[in-house]
């Protein structure tokens, strides 16, 4: 599930509220509510982590949309100013997670957790594959075996994607995490030697090459075969006259 903020949102006033968010504390809690704050308007929202009190609260699923930068959208780190009763607060936060209407397609609900910009923290972030790879001029197929890596990082480190060119690959190539070009900060949580790219063989070609490796293994076989019963046959005694 995506929240998607469009090119058209983007632009004007909207771009100057990008890490910007303002909510409000909730009193009360319930179905019934929630459908009144949605009736005006407003969703439900809660605040946790760190080891600080949940808070609930309101804001404004307009101003949500609007504070996500449109590249980073959920990997967006907002300052969220919390109103209560003519106090406020900024909190850093980023959105964890959200309901959005089956139907309707808006959001109903949404969690933000707290995050400290000196500390490094987990989230997922989109693979891009750059360029046409060669070996697909000759009948290759591109495999990307992850759409989104999960890495570790600084809030303020967080790439929008990562992004490797793959337009130098040949037949039967592969791209490996530890080839991957990645910020200073940046680690991908999976093994160096993980996979995340590959350009596959046309089927025909590769049951070619497997055809003449078992042709060649067969051809060894025999070989080896007629090598040891030539070992394991008796010697021929020589006839007396």
């Amino acid at each position: 599930m995506t929240m998607e903020t469009s090119s058209n949102e983007v632009q004007g006033q909207m771009t100057a509220q990008v890490g910007k968010l303002t909510a409000q504390i909730r009193k009360g809690v319930g179905k019934s509510i929630a459908n009144k704050l949605r009736a005006d308007g407003r969703i439900p929202a809660v605040v946790y982590g760190k080891k600080a009190a949940n808070l609930m609260l309101t804001v404004d699923p307009v101003a949500l949309k609007k504070s996500l930068d449109p590249g980073k959208r959920h990997n967006t780190v907002i300052d969220l100013t919390i109103e209560d009763e003519g106090k406020s607060e900024v909190v850093t936060v980023m959105l964890k997670d959200y309901q959005i209407d089956t139907i309707k397609q808006t959001v109903l609900h949404a969690d933000f957790i707290r995050v400290s910009l000196d500390e490094e923290i987990d989230v997922s972030v989109p693979l891009v594959l750059e360029g046409r790879p060669e070996g697909v001029k000759f009948g290759g197929n591109l495999h990307q075996v992850f759409r989104d890596l999960p890495v570790s990082c600084k809030p303020h480190q967080i790439p929008s994607s990562i992004s490797t060119d793959v337009s130098a690959m040949q037949l039967n190539d592969s791209i490996q995490v530890k080839d991957l070009p990645l910020a200073e900060g940046v680690k991908v949580n999976l093994p160096l030697n993980q996979t995340v790219a590959l350009v596959m063989a046309p089927k025909k070609v590769a049951e070619e090459e497997l055809g003449a490796d078992v042709e060649g293994a067969a051809e060894g076989e025999v070989a080896a075969e007629g090598e040891a019963k030539k070992e394991e046959a008796p010697a021929k005694k020589d006839k007396k006259d």
